[in-house]
């Protein structure tokens, strides 16, 4: 089985195939393939960063945080949510554990197992399905989340006497005005976030993932996203959403270690005295998604003077009503002709602006998605909303309060999609990885 021959090497800033890849770790290149456990261990930070000189398209995946939070935010997605079937705490660690370990290796451009897609047992499936086997590793991440409903279900039962180490920042968030929410796109047990250059390397990570979850737990809900809608780091442009809007331009950097450091990653005495125990999520970040479809045919039809005043900037440059460019901090107390605001009072931009709230900031990763049509003739298409932030409470629940109720662009707006999920540290640098007692994402909940 092969993939399209060559397609690597015929797109703009691909790297090394993951054949290639195979090829420099069995000769001992690239340091990734080691005995033990399930064949492979993740080598020491130096080995990891040998790696990632050579194939400057691939993400260590251990670290203080896990990789897909602040890493540049890649061209595509793949979403998936997953629910457990099984109740015995030892099945999640194992799955955990072997998520881990194939985590690992599909990051750094290897098959999710040691065997490979075209080799192990004839008469037994291959242990990777093969489809991203030609393909560069994509600068894929993958970035793992655990829902509430993993702690305690709705009537309170603690499924795998993890309820006193929920956090109290993961609380459920409340019903927002105007949701429209499916239940068949919210929640789930478990939650992970690939992203990736091409989206068949997305794809192709969230697949092995299910396919190594078979018995244990089951997809409940998955997006696919393309062309991210915001920038995660100074080296990137702004871009578009689906409305022809720059999206994100004030957005948390990577490069803003301070303020992310505020903002972004839960400290060890977050949660302190609120009950449930939060300490194994410092270092940690909490993950809201939410689907939100645009009404883009109505859009259309509105007029630019119209678009602008809702958006609150310029739709050429994205430069903010009260005048600048792009970047420039847009003057809330400008007023024009008559002493009206430049930039309206239930405009997106003042309402999402921190000032207007407390300060509160948020790192978001969002993509667009176009789902076909409704039958109707209406795109089903919008934003896949993703962020991380410290504290939802204190973050997303109030911003989210007030541009629901307030924000001219809600009319434009229908929330389908809803999670939270809280997203361990990474990895500990140089863990093993595989095998019965591998290191494993989220590994200090078990505890």
């Amino acid at each position: 089985m092969s993939g399209p021959a060559g397609r690597a090497d015929d797109r703009p800033g691909a790297g090394l195939s993951r054949r290639s890849l195979l090829g420099m770790a069995g000769a001992g290149a690239v340091g990734l393939v080691g005995a033990g456990g399930l064949g492979w261990q993740a080598g020491s930070r130096s080995a990891r960063d040998a790696s990632a000189a050579a194939v400057p398209d691939v993400h260590a995946f251990a670290g203080v945080h896990q990789a897909g939070i602040v890493t540049p935010a890649q061209d595509r997605l793949h979403f998936a949510s997953w629910d457990l079937s099984t109740t015995s705490r030892e099945d999640v660690i194992l799955l955990l554990r072997r998520w881990t370990a194939a985590a690992a290796r599909m990051t750094q451009g290897l098959p999710a197992g040691e065997l490979g897609p075209d080799s192990g047992p004839y008469d037994a499936p291959p242990d990777d399905t093969g489809e991203a086997m030609d393909l560069a590793p994509s600068r894929l991440t993958l970035t793992f989340g655990f829902g509430g409903s993993l702690f305690t279900t709705a009537d309170g039962t603690d499924r795998f006497g993890l309820a006193h180490r929920r956090p109290a920042a993961l609380a459920d968030l409340p019903h927002f005005p105007g949701d429209a929410l499916e239940p068949t796109r919210c929640g789930g047990d478990l939650a992970v976030q690939a992203c990736a250059d091409d989206p068949q390397v997305a794809v192709h990570a969230i697949r092995n993932l299910s396919r190594l979850a078979f018995g244990t737990a089951s997809v409940r809900w998955s997006q696919l996203g393309y062309g991210r809608t915001s920038s995660t780091s100074t080296s990137q442009t702004t871009p578009r959403n689906l409305f022809g809007f720059k999206d994100g331009t004030a957005n948390l950097k990577a490069e803003q270690h301070d303020l992310v450091e505020d903002h972004v990653w839960a400290g060890a005495g977050d949660g302190a005295g609120e009950g449930g125990d939060a300490s194994w999520m410092a270092g940690g970040s909490y993950l809201v998604a939410r689907r939100i479809r645009m009404t883009i045919e109505t859009w259309d039809r509105s007029s630019l003077r119209e678009q602008e005043a809702i958006v609150g900037r310029t739709k050429g440059s994205g430069a903010p009503l009260s005048g600048g460019t792009e970047l420039t901090e847009p003057d809330l107390a400008a007023t024009g002709r008559g002493g009206i605001p430049l930039i309206a009072a239930d405009s997106h931009v003042r309402l999402a602006h921190p000032t207007s709230n407390g300060g509160a900031r948020m790192l978001r990763r969002g993509y667009n998605y176009t789902d076909g049509s409704d039958g109707l003739g209406h795109l089903d298409a919008g934003l896949f909303f993703l962020a991380y932030v410290r504290d939802p409470r204190t973050q997303y629940v109030p911003l989210q309060t007030v541009l629901a109720r307030d924000d001219a662009m809600s009319e434009y707006l229908r929330h389908t999609g809803s999670g939270l999920w809280a997203a361990p540290p990474g990895v500990p640098p140089g863990a093993r990885l595989g095998g019965p007692d591998g290191a494993y994402v989220g590994e200090g909940l078990f505890v």
